[in-house]
């Protein structure tokens, strides 16, 4: 299991040293993913499997499709549909590829050494609330203001001047 650990973190690291190394958009996007599926088998090693589970889906799944969205809406017009004929190539898949395939081997030995069960140190997630909302309630109220400041603040940078009519 320890052996897992330290491979997980290496490719964690890799990967995310590989995504800011990255001058194409979609590559770097790649990678992340990558990144963040080496950090849910650490998760899960460390015996945090509904945490494991909550990168996966909200990580790795939702804010990865709502980035690809933005990318392929900033990608527009006749020089975008040459740039991703480029993306298609091999070449540009092997890197995230060959790391994430070294995960699912991981994620493979995990299970079959479990044997489907539980890990002996899994934390519930009734106990992963009742932390969350009892002795910890400030700071996740403090966490969502600041998310909530973030998101206004993100409203008015993004937002644009009304047009004013032209004077003729």
């Amino acid at each position: 299991m320890e052996i897992v650990f330290y491979i997980s973190a290496a490719v964690a690291v890799a990967a995310t040293l590989m995504m800011l190394a990255q001058l194409n958009a979609v590559h770097a996007l790649l990678y992340l993913v990558v990144s963040l599926l080496a950090v849910a088998i650490i998760f899960y090693t460390l015996g945090a499997p509904f945490a494991a589970a909550l990168e996966v889906i909200i990580y790795a799944g939702a804010i990865m499709v709502l980035f690809v969205f933005v990318v392929m809406l900033l990608n527009l017009g006749r020089a975008a549909i040459e740039t991703e004929r480029t993306w298609l190539r091999t070449v540009s898949w092997t890197g995230p590829f060959i790391l994430a395939a070294i995960l699912v081997a991981e994620f493979a030995y995990l299970i079959r050494r479990s044997g489907g069960g539980a890990h002996p140190a899994v934390i519930d997630p009734a106990e992963v609330g009742s932390a969350l909302f009892r002795p910890y309630m400030l700071g996740v109220e403090l966490a969502s203001m600041l998310l909530l400041g973030g998101l206004v603040g993100a409203y008015h940078l993004g937002r644009r001047a009304p047009r004013q009519p032209e004077a003729e």
